[in-house]
């Protein structure tokens, strides 16, 4: 039986279900009934969660640790996260700071949401990741997408962001290493972006450094504070263990910034998800405080994974793909196969199409680069093994080749 006209509320019709998730679905629909699919849309490192990280969640379950929690996380778990901001980033956070929530994804939609009001704006640099302007939208705010040219390494530069900022400007969310594109700032790039912001104190910034530990070829990652530490008033830092640690299933965020900010997103999520589970938080102590050495590993494994698919694409007929700095993604430029055909008689003229016909045509699943608000490219996620990139390259290269 259908819902009654107008049951769901408006909000919902501002926002579209993930594409991400979509994409990761179809596979799985299309693996499950035989088809021989590479699914390459999924955020997710393929690594295990390393076992010092296993054994403490299995302590704590073994300790009783089995209760609702503090909501803004346990204190064991906010010590160790401000004793890492100022290990790894040189920022000063007392816990009372810091807060933990089921997820990067849930850090942000508690900001947004203890912020936004209708009409405030939002600076989302494109390509995004592709929660970022649906959960403003929610919040009732209007995201003002900034396009980030290939040709500038996918990096917002100042004059665009001075220009997109207005008086309605509330927040900047800024994503480094990158998803969708792996692109990173060097120091001199970010001094750039805080000398504008510096300028227009009613801005606050967003800082997404999920992808901090995964940089490549002796790149020196830099946070936006270390550069500028006038803006720490104004700056909400948000990390996780999903993507360093490879713990994505067992959602835990955590975000640092001025005190008011912290309380008002514990007033939030205490009517929403309470608290992060509490074993999940014990293991996210374990991966702060613990044993660091397995990161070098995991982003030896994953740069020469950059290497081979970028090498791969970059000679498959149409595609240009750059060389990302981190995270675990390439975005490459598909702008010389629109308005091509396939084999099958399908006309390709956006990156949606390219990305359905080389699912149904090849077995490999890609996002379309609309998904993240550029096009046309679409985005290819390398955690996962060596044998499967190659044969999916080897895929791409051959669809391509078959366009005419």
């Amino acid at each position: 039986m259908p819902l009654p006209k107008d049951f769901l509320a408006a909000s919902l019709g501002r926002i579209k279900p993930s594409p991400t998730i979509a994409v990761t679905t179809k596979a799985r629909e299309l693996k499950a009934a035989g088809m021989d699919v590479i699914g390459l849309g999924a955020g997710e490192p393929d690594f295990d969660t390393p076992q010092n990280i296993k054994d403490a969640a299995i302590k704590a379950i073994h300790d009783g640790q089995t209760k609702y929690t503090a909501v803004e996380g346990i204190p064991e778990l906010r010590a160790a996260i401000a004793a890492k901001f100022k290990r790894e980033n040189n920022l000063d956070y007392k816990p009372s700071q810091t807060f933990v929530s089921p997820g990067g994804k849930t850090i942000l939609f508690n900001a947004l949401m203890a912020t936004i009001n209708p009409d405030d704006q939002v600076i989302v640099p494109a390509p995004y990741w592709v929660s970022y302007p649906d959960i403003v939208r929610l919040g009732g705010g209007d995201p003002v997408v900034v396009e980030c040219a290939l040709e500038d390494g996918f990096r917002l530069t100042p004059e665009k962001l001075d220009a997109a900022i207005t008086p309605k400007t509330k927040w900047l969310i800024f994503n480094q290493p990158s998803n969708p594109t792996g692109a990173c700032y060097t120091r001199e790039q970010l001094k750039g972006l805080t000398d504008v912001l510096m300028k227009h104190p009613h801005v606050w910034v967003l800082t997404d450094d999920m992808y901090e530990h995964l940089i490549y070829g002796g790149f020196k990652y830099t946070t936006i504070l270390e550069v500028e530490p006038g803006l720490y008033d104004r700056t909400l830092t948000m990390n996780g263990v999903s993507k360093a640690y490879a713990m994505t299933g067992w959602r835990i965020g955590y975000c640092a910034g001025p005190e008011d900010l912290i309380k008002a997103m514990a007033k939030l999520q205490s009517q929403s998800a309470t608290n992060a589970c509490s074993i999940s938080q014990w293991a996210a102590v374990e991966a702060l405080n613990g044993t660091q050495d397995f990161i070098p590993g995991f982003q030896e494994l994953f740069e020469g994974r950059r290497d081979l698919v970028v090498s791969m694409l970059n000679q498959a007929t149409g595609i240009e793909c750059p060389k990302p700095e981190g995270a675990f993604y390439v975005y490459p430029s598909i702008r010389k196969l629109v308005g091509k055909t396939t084999p099958k008689g399908k006309v390709i003229a956006t990156d949606e199409d390219f990305a359905t016909a080389l699912l149904e045509d090849t077995g490999v699943a890609v996002v379309h680069g609309a998904a993240f608000g550029m096009s046309p490219f679409f985005r290819i996620s390398y955690a996962t093994s060596n044998t499967a990139l190659e044969e999916a390259c080897k895929r791409i290269q051959t669809f391509c080749n078959s366009l005419k």
